[in-house]
């Protein structure tokens, strides 16, 4: 592990942080994540360069609006930091390697699905789309080999399966994820679709708890659980995938 590049990265990386909030707030709405310049979303007025600084300006702005004091949901320094940390693993984790890059951009790829099922209910068709085939053909040039592309066909299947099985469930948004997740994920895909399950079973159990039998008609997120258990799987799949073999 090398924890001096992943303290070299933390920094750069707040600030893709800062473009994948752009992307997550602009990509459901339709509009360009080039311009126009980043802007409060209630008044419309144009932020300066210094309250728009990661994480920093959200806790120097008190969570409001310099203008027009409106609320700063916290979900924007949260996907700052959760992208930073994530960006800055990859790198400890593998090293100044060409796979670190991949799992980066995975990750930070993750973080903005998270945020856009988190606040629109929505897998966005032009963030996970375009990021499965660049994973499944930088994966295949770095690691030439057939189970990419069997590991995105694999977990988008059983997916859609479970979304025709139970479309109340589970949307078309999460079949198309799982593509991206078995493009970087190959083989421990499985892993990561486990793992995503049984998170999602908290809230769910949760739900069920305190509202019976109608918490059948309320339905959560889930992508970003599928996105928790593909990060654990990127991490540490291969070594749940043997502990769980070992026991047979």
């Amino acid at each position: 592990m090398d924890l001096a590049l992943g303290v070299l990265a933390f920094c750069p990386a707040l600030a893709l942080g800062s473009f994948v909030n752009v992307v997550a707030t602009r990509v459901p709405l339709r509009r360009s994540v080039v311009q126009p310049r980043s802007a409060c979303m209630s008044c419309g007025t144009e932020l300066a360069w210094y309250d728009n600084v990661p994480v920093l300006s959200y806790f120097l702005l008190h969570g409001k609006c310099r203008s027009c004091g409106a609320r700063i949901s916290p979900l924007y320094p949260a996907v700052e930091l959760a992208t930073a940390g994530l960006v800055a693993a990859c790198f400890v984790v593998f090293g100044l390697t060409g796979i670190a890059v991949l799992s980066a951009f995975f990750c930070a790829v993750l973080v903005a699905v998270t945020s856009t099922d988190l606040t629109h209910r929505i897998v966005p068709n032009r963030i996970v789309l375009p990021a499965a085939a660049i994973v499944l053909v930088g994966h295949t040039l770095l690691d030439p080999s057939p189970a990419w592309v069997l590991g995105a066909l694999g977990a988008s299947g059983f997916l859609f399966v479970a979304a025709l099985a139970y479309p109340a469930g589970m949307g078309m948004g999460d079949v198309k994820l799982a593509l991206l997740l078995g493009a970087m994920l190959g083989k421990l895909v499985a892993v990561g679709l486990m793992l995503g399950m049984l998170f999602a079973l908290v809230p769910s159990v949760v739900l069920l708890a305190r509202h019976g039998r109608a918490a059948r008609k309320m339905g959560i997120p889930f992508a970003p659980f599928l996105a928790l258990g593909a990060v654990v799987a990127l991490f540490a799949g291969n070594e749940l995938l043997s502990a769980y073999l070992s026991t047979f």
